[in-house]
């Protein structure tokens, strides 16, 4: 690194100027303001062989830098709000006599009490007891704040993730001495945490001795101990109480009759919550939007999609209308039960007949699909939802788009993207630039250029983390000249690089092999005080194995102790690999061995290299001796570790041992890929193994594997 780090009288000039620019951009020059003339943050003017004319766009755009606004001092001062100082009432909650002086801080005005102050005090302590002692405290100061939901949520979630908080006599002692008492609000907020925390137990035996606390049994707090019973998974216990509700002059209401519906339906007892249904009817209550979105779950839990459907029609019948949850509840429920296109089937003849369009149950529809890859039926659902007027949520749209650009044909991704965007969709950065990528990728430079000015006149680069991701984005399309033309552009917009940014210029140099363009950029890096981390000698390695200066990758992999920096598995991979490629496999396994000496996990990776390399010299044996250390390590062989023994066998001759090893994958846990199968098939063609070849062919492609077009077969 000291090596590299000494190069700036060689720097080139495109990329020394631009140091010179940045670094008198971070000193401001308060006599000049920033030039104000129009740039073009992304060149449209470069032309390639494989470009092809924009028909997406009518001409490049240039742009003005944006303006910053600024306020005044006054102004900040008026917007401004002086924060709660959470440390000092920490101090106050940790005391004996923490009431007495929460009371005196609040009568001289150094305490407010609203719902957002109040929030931001029980958010912020360390332990669970003190944000219990405020609430507490300002249950006594005005009860009215024991009936917000958000105050009341914020502590149970602060006793559910820090607690739990025991109704000890100590505390109860501690409740008293500060002129308070234990409530039965204050009694459900814990009840509620006990049930998250899966104290099923406890709850009951505090329930049952709360006349010690002067409260009696009361239908609130037999609907709060059935409900943390529940989530307890304590679904026997819970009936028990709600059984004891009449000895004590409690009757259940519709709440208490829902929490039951809930735990039986979790289970996918959906008879029991049938007769508690229509228990709850005689009884004159009404199921709600609550008991039908359960109902849904529950027949979906128990594989009977056809009576989940009938929920949604007996709604209608009643005049209730469903909510987000309850179609949430139905599409995940359904793409759980059967396959996925079958899922899609269903749902979309169930979308079709309903009156207005349910954007929830669309929004969840895209979801599963993109989730179970089925970019076809994410296309032909948005042709048919157009109609509708579906306009899908951003986030929706992003894994949509994510989804279309890899498995289809990329025209039809940008009609898609252009057909919404037409409508008044908004979209955002991801989505744009998961497309940029794949026209990038593809080669269609100037279809991607017109995204790319699209994104900026929707102002969505504007900061250094929006240009981090299209240098990426451009290193990773081998445009490296853009990359740094963007580099430069950000300088021009006020636009500070960061660690990240270097680093991802470094990386896309050091793969495309330009060593000199890397150690110069990494110069810039010093310049501008920033320290190399592991990403960054991570890719410098890797860069000089790449032009097979192993020599002076192994320097570097040594300076980084000098630096501070322990190499990761990465690293070690890097150097592993490379070592394998030019056949010193002894020194890869001494690497290898040096790795785990040194406390670095070794992976999949780290072992396939070696496996790799003795499967191509036929050494089997020692290949399998490897594969045994790699299982020792409880490292599950993937799809490169099984084609290298797979192909080695077969070119032994040693057919069935591979043929038996290729059909144990799957149940090993390594489904294989398109590459392993036509390796395989390769190999049993080349020995004229027809019928054997055809077996695999047939058996693959109804798997979904793309399966290379082989004329003999």
């Amino acid at each position: 690194m000291r090596r590299l780090s000494s190069l700036a009288s060689r720097a080139s000039p495109a990329i020394r100027n631009l140091s010179e620019e940045v670094s008198n951009q971070s000193k401001p020059n308060r006599k000049n303001p920033p030039n104000s003339k129009s740039v073009t943050p992304f060149d449209q003017n470069h032309t390639t062989n494989n470009s092809v004319a924009p028909f997406r766009g009518k001409s490049s755009l240039r742009l003005s830098p944006v303006p910053s606004t600024t306020l005044s001092v006054d102004n900040k001062r008026k917007n401004h709000l002086e924060p709660a100082d959470h440390h000092y009432i920490s101090q106050i909650l940790s005391r004996k006599d923490w009431s007495l002086l929460l009371s005196h801080e609040f009568k001289a005005k150094r305490i407010s009490l609203d719902t957002r102050s109040i929030v931001s005090i029980l958010q912020n302590q360390e332990n669970p007891l003190p944000p219990l002692r405020f609430y507490i405290w300002v249950s006594n100061i005005d009860p009215i704040f024991t009936e917000d939901q958000s105050i009341r949520g914020v502590l149970a979630n602060t006793l559910y993730r820090k607690g739990p908080v025991l109704l000890s006599a100590e505390l109860i002692q501690d409740i008293r001495n500060s002129g308070c008492k234990v409530t039965q609000d204050l009694l459900c907020v814990l009840i509620g945490s006990w049930g998250r925390l899966g104290l099923a137990k406890y709850c009951a035996e505090v329930f049952g001795q709360i006349s010690y606390l002067g409260l009696n049994p009361s239908t609130r707090l037999y609907n709060a101990v059935i409900d943390a019973l529940v989530k307890s998974n304590s679904i026997d216990l819970a009936y028990l109480k709600f059984q004891q509700m009449p000895s004590d002059n409690c009757t259940p209401d519709r709440y208490t009759y829902n929490i039951l519906i809930h735990g039986v339906c979790k289970v996918g007892v959906v008879d029991e919550a049938m007769r508690l249904v229509r228990q709850m009817e005689s009884l004159g209550y009404v199921p709600n939007v609550f008991t039908y979105t359960m109902l849904v779950d529950g027949f979906c839990n128990a594989k009977k999609v056809d009576k989940a459907f009938k929920v949604f029609e007996k709604m209608k019948e009643r005049n209730v209308h469903p909510n987000e949850a309850t179609y949430r509840s139905l599409v995940n429920g359904v793409f759980r039960c059967v396959s996925p296109r079958k899922a899609f089937q269903l749902l979309s003849r169930f979308v079709e007949r309903e009156p207005i369009l349910p954007k929830a149950a669309c929004d969840s529809i895209l979801q599963c699909l993109c989730s179970n890859s089925l970019p076809k039926e994410v296309a032909e659902f948005f042709r048919t939802t157009k109609e509708k007027g579906y306009l899908p949520d951003s986030s929706t749209f992003n894994i949509s788009m994510t989804c279309l650009i890899k498995g289809l044909d990329l025209d039809e991704a940008c009609d898609i993207l252009d057909s919404f965007t037409e409508r008044g969709l908004k979209l955002d950065f991801n989505a744009y630039i998961a497309l940029v990528e794949g026209l990038y990728k593809v080669g269609r430079v100037a279809e991607g250029n017109w995204y790319l000015d699209q994104m900026v006149r929707d102002g969505l680069v504007a900061n250094v983390f929006s240009y981090n991701i299209i240098i990426d984005c451009f290193c990773k399309a081998k445009m490296m000249d853009r990359a740094l033309e963007s580099f430069g552009h950000m300088r021009q917009r006020g636009i500070f690089p960061n660690l990240v940014t270097f680093n991802t210029l470094i990386c896309g140099y050091c793969k495309g092999g330009e060593m000199r363009k890397a150690r110069e950029l990494l110069e810039m890096l010093f310049k501008h005080g920033f320290k190399p981390d592991i990403f960054t000698f991570s890719s410098l390695i890797d860069g000089l194995c790449r032009v097979h200066q192993i020599v002076d990758a192994f320097d570097c992999f040594s300076e980084m102790e000098d630096w501070g920096v322990g190499p990761n598995a990465i690293t070690f991979n890097i150097l592993i690999r490379s070592l394998c490629i030019i056949g010193d496999v002894a020194k890869a396994r001494k690497l290898l061995k040096k790795m785990q000496a040194d406390g670095t996990s070794p992976d999949v990776v780290s072992f396939n290299a070696l496996i790799q390399s003795f499967c191509k010299m036929n050494k089997v044996e020692k290949a399998l001796k490897v594969l045994v250390t790699m299982l020792t390590l409880d490292l599950i062989p993937d799809n490169f570790t099984y084609t290298a023994f797979i192909k080695a066998l077969c070119e032994l001759g040693r057919f069935d041992e591979a043929k038996n090893l290729f059909f144990s994958m799957e149940a090993n846990g390594c489904m294989p890929d398109a590459y392993t199968c036509n390796t395989f098939i390769d190999a049993l063609v080349q020995s004229a193994r027809f019928e054997e070849a055809w077996d695999v062919v047939r058996k693959y492609e109804k798997k979904g594997i793309s399966i290379k077009s082989i004329p003999i077969l």
